[in-house]
């Protein structure tokens, strides 16, 4: 296959346009973007995000609008009491690279989630990049297009995203000291439909190829789903996430086909599946639906259910709950399948 060279990184103008880094909220103004209070005014240290973005595409996402949607950023600190900050009305599509210092060769594709109408950044996105960065994993926080902004084929937009990330990865593997057989996604609530879209569909042709990386495989070699929407249909779809994807009346045909569980098949990878009883968002019969559909096909699959834990908890919200062993839990996982 013809060797890629390495997408286009952003200038640190455009990296502000998508909202990358948030103590330098002065310097977003007029773009488009609503700035968080810089991190010391609330009191709290917060890391520097990393100055590195890949934008997805050389050119236009596929099937844009007229009009490209302007990114928002909005941090929830008020909220939650800490950074946590969402993106709407994501135009240009990226990647946010966290490089460790000493690369052990395996990489994470992470997608936060969101319900398909913002992309939950920090909790959800850059602390679990940090994480694993740490042990030697190279992470690539995604950022994704939303269906509700006008795009053509509005259920399909995020998954070509998802699709063309993973291809870049493994195309420019080398100059990440990246193994390119060692590249997982990670996905949580609706980014962990996305995740499963992407391990289950990764060989479905979603847009036109625009470059050599797009004859590279978007197949994961391990998929971690948490807490993730899988249902598309009643009873057990998450309202938002189904209504985002696929607009107010979708057929059974079109709910179906949005399923990730009923789209598993031979080549879905080894897949992790983590949820807590009591999530009030996404119904724990999410996990296990698609666990049974893993089964079925004899993927090997791992299914952690906890009693308490809620939605939404990351690595953040656990402490003090069985639930907060999950990313060890991962991680002797996907060290059992070769890629950790």
């Amino acid at each position: 296959m013809t060797a890629h060279s390495a997408p286009p990184h952003l200038d640190r103008r455009a990296l502000l346009a998508l909202g990358g880094a948030a103590t330098l909220g002065a310097g977003l103004a007029g773009s488009g973007v609503t700035a968080p209070r810089p991190a010391a005014a609330q009191g709290l240290v917060q890391p520097d995000d990393p100055a590195e973005t890949v934008r997805l595409w050389p050119g236009l996402p596929p099937g844009a609008p007229a009009s490209l949607p302007r990114e928002v950023i909005v941090n929830r600190f008020t909220e939650s009491g800490f950074q946590d900050r969402i993106a709407t009305g994501i135009g240009t599509p990226a990647m946010t690279v966290f490089r460790p210092a000493r690369p052990n060769g395996a990489a994470l594709l992470i997608i936060p989630g969101g319900g398909y109408v913002r992309v939950v950044i920090d909790r959800e996105g850059f602390e679990c990049a940090r994480h694993w960065a740490a042990a030697g994993v190279t992470c690539f926080v995604l950022r994704y297009r939303l269906p509700v902004d006008g795009w053509a084929d509005r259920s399909r937009a995020a998954l070509q995203d998802a699709q063309r990330a993973l291809r870049l990865i493994r195309a420019t593997a080398a100059a990440y000291g990246i193994d390119p057989a060692r590249i997982g996604v990670m996905g949580f609530s609706a980014g962990g439909h996305l995740a499963a879209s992407l391990a289950t569909r990764h060989g479905e042709e979603t847009y036109a190829p625009v470059d050599a990386a797009d004859r590279l495989s978007a197949r994961p070699d391990v998929a971690a789903l948490l807490y993730p929407v899988i249902a598309m249909a009643a009873p057990h779809s998450h309202p938002g996430s189904r209504a985002a994807l696929l607009g107010a009346s979708p057929d059974p045909a079109t709910e179906a086909a949005n399923s990730p569980h009923t789209r598993v098949t031979t080549g879905t990878p080894p897949t992790f599946l983590l949820h807590a009883g009591d999530d009030p968002a996404v119904p724990v019969e999410n996990s296990l639906m698609m666990y049974a559909a893993l089964r079925a096909a004899r993927i090997p699959a791992a299914l952690h259910l906890f009693e308490t834990g809620g939605h939404g908890f990351g690595l953040r919200r656990t402490e003090g709950l069985p639930v907060a062993a999950w990313p060890a839990l991962f991680d002797r996982w996907a060290a059992a399948h070769g890629q950790m």
